[in-house]
């Protein structure tokens, strides 16, 4: 398993984000993909907000040592990729993808499945349950 330390893995992303900031501006003139009532990439939704708010509290305990939104891509496959709703770094220095969720979209589930069966690091749905008033876990 490939272990990053705290900087190396904000160097990583710096690095990455500033590839993608480096290509060309996307053709307006193209249909957006992303279905009316979605909210532009990078910004969180809701219950991305409260389940950031969780792992800000994580952090401050020491749980966890860091955690990003919307800040990894994994190809699946040629023009296919999965990038969960947050990368969460472990106070041991683990890796872990947590994905939130409210409801499934069709091909959704079919991406997080494949993304764990081809990469090295834990994938998991995050779900708000309101009966309990906290986080459930589904692991991948």
């Amino acid at each position: 398993m490939m272990r990053m330390s705290e900087d190396q893995l904000e160097a990583h992303l710096n690095k990455h984000q500033m590839r993608k900031n480096e290509g060309k501006q996307p053709d307006k003139t193209k249909n957006d993909a992303r279905a009316l009532g979605r909210l532009k990439r990078g910004e969180m939704n809701k219950t991305e907000r409260n389940y950031a708010g969780y792992l800000e509290s994580q952090k401050i305990r020491g749980e966890i040592s860091y955690y990003a939104f919307d800040s990894i891509k994994f190809r699946l496959a040629d023009k296919t990729f999965y990038s969960p709703d947050f990368i969460v770094m472990k106070a041991n220095g683990e890796l872990e993808a947590h994905e939130v969720k409210g409801h499934w979209e069709d091909d959704a589930r079919v991406k997080i499945k494949v993304a764990a069966s081809m990469h090295p690091i834990p994938f998991i749905a995050v779900y708000w349950n309101s009966k309990n008033n906290n986080w459930d876990f589904e692991n991948f």
